[in-house]
C-alpha cells in the first residue's frame, strides 16, 4: 500500500484505499490529484515525496469525499501548497460538516462526524481552467457527487476519480454511492466513448480500455433501478424500501451504511419519479413510493 506507480513519463499514482494521483510539472515539482483519507495519508504521501526529492506545488482534489480529501491538511500545513477544487465541493472541502450533514439530512450525531465521512477542513480554492498546469484538460464527471471532476494530463493519462467503481468492489457492496443518478449515467456513458493512453479510476485498477467497466457499472444502475420500480408495486415507505435492499442484496446495516445506502436509495427515488417510473403518494401523513 501506498506504492507509487509510474503510468507514463509524467503521471504517476499511489496506490491506497482511494487511488492519488502523482504527475511531474517539471525536475522537482509535482502536484497531486486528491490527497488520500487521512493525517496518515499524508505523511506516507510526504515521505514519497521526500525520498524522491520532490515539491509539492497544489492538489487537484476531484471532489470533496473525505476519502479524496482527508491528507489535504497535513499536506497544506507541511508544504504550503494551493488546494484547487472544482464547483460547490469547494464548499464541502472548506467545512467537512457538510458531507455527513447532507448524507444524514440534518445535523449528524457523533457516530457520524468522524474521519471516514468528514475529513479535516483545508485552505482550499476554487478549482477553474486556469488554475490548471500547462497542458492538463478538466473533466467534469457530476453524478458521483455534486461537481466531481477528472484530469487528463499532457502525457495522455486520464485520472476518472469516483465515477465507477471495479467490479469487485460493485459485486460486493452491490449499492455505491450516487447523488444524481441520471447524471451518473450520463457521465459513464460519455467515459465508455473515451479514449486515453491509461485511465486511472479511483477504485479500480489502471486500464489501458475503460468502456467494459463503464458499461458494468451502468448496468448495475439500471439493475437497481428495476429492483426498486418492482419492490414498489405496493405502496413503500422509505425505510421499507431501504430494509428490502439490504436484505435482497446481503447488506449489513451500521450508521455509515445507513448514511451512504440511504442518501443513494433516496436518489434513486428522485430519479425514478423524474423519470415518471413511480410516484409519491400521502397516506396517513407518511409519504410513499408506487410504480406507475
Amino acid at each position: 500500500m501506498y506504492e507509487l506507480i509510474q503510468v507514463s513519463e509524467k503521471s504517476y499514482y499511489i496506490q491506497s484505499p482511494a487511488k492519488i494521483g502523482l504527475v511531474k510539472l517539471g525536475e522537482k515539482e509535482v502536484c497531486l490529484i486528491d490527497s488520500g483519507n487521512d493525517k496518515e495519508a499524508g505523511r506516507k504521501v510526504r515521505k514519497l515525496l521526500d525520498e524522491n526529492g520532490w515539491s509539492l506545488k497544489a492538489i487537484y482534489n476531484t471532489h470533496s469525499n473525505a476519502d479524496h480529501i482527508g491528507g489535504n491538511k497535513y499536506l497544506q500545513g507541511q508544504t504550503g501548497c494551493k488546494i484547487y477544487v472544482p464547483g460547490i465541493e469547494c464548499a464541502f472541502t472548506s467545512h467537512p460538516v457538510l458531507e455527513p450533514a447532507f448524507l444524514y439530512g440534518g445535523y449528524p450525531f457523533k457516530n457520524l462526524r468522524h474521519k471516514f465521512l468528514m475529513a479535516q477542513e483545508s485552505q482550499a480554492e476554487y478549482l477553474t481552467e486556469e488554475c490548471l498546469p500547462e497542458g492538463f484538460k478538466l473533466i467534469m464527471l457530476p453524478g458521483h457527487f455534486f461537481d466531481m471532476a477528472g484530469f487528463r494530463t499532457p502525457d495522455d493519462v486520464v485520472y476518472l476519480a469516483d465515477c465507477l467503481s471495479s467490479r469487485e468492489t460493485i459485486d460486493k457492496y452491490q449499492i455505491g454511492f450516487i447523488y444524481d443518478v441520471g447524471a451518473y449515467l450520463d457521465t459513464l456513458n460519455m467515459v465508455k466513448t473515451m479514449e486515453a493512453k491509461m485511465f486511472i479510476p479511483a477504485h479500480a485498477a489502471a486500464s489501458e480500455e475503460i468502456a467494459p467497466l463503464a458499461q458494468y457499472n451502468i448496468d448495475k444502475v439500471w439493475e437497481i433501478g428495476d429492483r426498486i420500480t418492482g419492490m414498489c408495486k405496493e405502496p413503500k415507505n422509505f425505510e421499507a424500501i431501504l430494509q428490502r435492499l439490504f436484505t435482497d442484496y446481503g447488506l449489513r446495516m451500521s450508521f455509515e451504511q445507513y448514511a451512504l445506502v440511504g442518501s443513494t436509495v433516496r436518489s434513486y427515488l428522485a430519479w425514478l419519479k423524474d423519470t415518471k417510473r413511480i410516484e409519491g403518494i400521502f397516506e396517513d401523513n407518511m409519504l410513499l413510493w408506487k410504480s406507475v
